[in-house]
This record gives C-alpha cells, structure tokens and sequence, in this order.
C-alpha cells in the first residue's frame, strides 16, 4: 500500500452508499470528476475522511495520440490492481462494476439481489438471474408494458423483504453479442420507482429460444434456495440473507421455468399482479 500511497494523489472523496464507507483518488481533479459519474444510485459524501472499507486509486492519462509510447491507466483496489487499460472508458467500466459489487457485499442493513425489480400495482416483481439470463431484456419489456423500472442488476431488500431502487441505465445486450449498450428508462417509455415495494411475484427463469412458459410454483424453502443462489452476501452475511429472503417467500409466490420471448411474456406477468 506505500507503493500506491507514494504514486501522488491530487484530488481524493469519501463517499457512503448503502452504509458503506469507501475512499476514491485520482491523479488529476478531472478523473476524480469522471469517476463520480460512476457512483451508485443514492450515495452521500462522507463528512469525515476517516478509516474507509475499501479506497479505490485510479491513475488516467492525457490520451497523447501522437505518442508512440504506450501509457497504461491503472485502477486499484486497496493493494489490488483492478485493471491496466489503454482505453480509459474501460477502466472507469471496471471501477463502477467493481464498486457496486463492493456495496453489494458489504452493506449492513440491505440484502442485494441479482435481479431484475419492476413494480406494479404497488408490488414489485423480481427476476433473479446472473449475467446472459434474460432478466434485463425481461425487465425492459415488462418497462415499455407499463411497468416502473426499479433495477435490471440488483434487488435492494431491507429486513422487511421490501426492494428498494437501485436505479441505473439498463445495460441492453446486443443481439448476437456479449457488448452491452446503456439506455435510460425515459427511452423505453418508462418511469423510475422511488419509494420500497412489497415483493409480489418472484420469477425464477432463464431464457431459452423457442421456450414456452409453463412454470410450476416452488415451496417457500425452494423459493428462498432460488433467491439464495443469485444473493450477493450469502457467504459473508448468510444468516441475514437468509432470514430477508424468507420475509420474501412466505407471501409472494415464486414461479420457476424454461421462458421463450420476453416481449410475449410480459403482459402476462403483469396480469398475475392485477
């Protein structure tokens, strides 16, 4: 860490999101005014500098296209080196993915989810699942149905098993590509949600070409499994995790199934809440 802590630092913020204190510097005012582009949805600058969880160090160049000498922007976490890029948008990508993670981890009072959130008819409807799932290109087509856009990354539960924003564009894959395109709800027609909903429906499914949707309905112990598999702090904070979850399942059911086209799949989903 005196390695990094002697590289130079001009300009440095300490922020809380979640209940989570961490620490950002940068070797130039204007990085540090990038990254904070990147910060999590409802995050507060700390009114203390003191012991952080996790200080992240970004070091981005000037980008010199007449310079035959490669220079490399770094990112650090603590003492571990996150990423080393020629293309800084690549760097300031992995800062905010690894960062949110890190809130995900690591908040005392939420439960995070992988999920898709929408609400509805005040209930939300949640889509757990990991990454090439569905459950963005779900989220958005249940948003252009009508929907309020809560999340297509995380769940935000609180002891209650209420979800709570966790607003950011929706990172849109491209057919027939792993690149992702953000967009924001208002192009989809949609709105964000601002205030915690009770859990109405749990939809535990992956994509699959040509599927049609038959679920079956799980028991509240394979309800809360489901939920566990895609929770974020099921190794660090089991217990917590797994008594949130069961807030979930006593009340909202949980539907498990092959699914096909998201877009035919919507307005049913959302006459199951009416």
């Amino acid at each position: 860490m005196e390695k990094i802590d002697r590289l130079g630092w001009a300009a440095g913020i300490v922020i809380v999101s979640y209940g989570v204190r961490a620490g950002i510097r940068a070797n130039d005012p204007k990085v540090l005014d990038r990254a904070m582009q990147c910060l999590p949805h409802g995050w507060k600058q700390s009114s203390s500098s003191s012991v952080v969880e996790r200080l992240y160090s970004l070091i981005v160049r000037d980008d010199d296209r007449k310079s035959k000498v490669r220079r490399f922007n770094l990112l650090y976490g603590n003492i571990e080196r996150l990423a080393r890029a020629t293309d800084a948008e690549q760097v300031f990508e992995i800062f905010e993915s690894n960062l949110r993670l890190h809130v995900a981890e690591a908040a005392p009072r939420r439960v995070f989810v992988h999920a898709g959130v929408v609400g509805w008819r005040e209930r939300a409807i949640l889509i757990p699942g990991r990454s090439f799932s569905g459950k963005t290109t779900l989220t958005s087509e249940l948003v252009r149905a009508g929907a309020t856009y809560y999340s297509d990354e995380y769940a935000v539960l609180d002891e209650r098993g209420h979800v709570h924003p966790f607003l950011k564009p929706l990172a849109i894959r491209e057919e027939g590509s792993a690149r992702q395109k953000n967009m924001d709800v208002e192009a989809l027609g949609g709105t964000s949600g601002a205030k915690p909903l009770r859990v109405g429906l749990v939809i535990a499914s992956e994509y699959k070409s040509g599927a049609r949707w038959q679920p079956r309905r799980l028991s509240a112990g394979q309800g809360a499994l489901a939920l566990l598999a895609n929770t974020v702090s099921a190794r660090r904070q089991p217990e917590a995790a797994l008594s949130t979850l069961q807030q979930i399942v006593t009340y909202a059911p949980v539907l498990s199934g092959k699914r096909g086209e998201a877009k035919k799949m919507a307005a049913s989903l959302l006459e199951m809440l009416d």
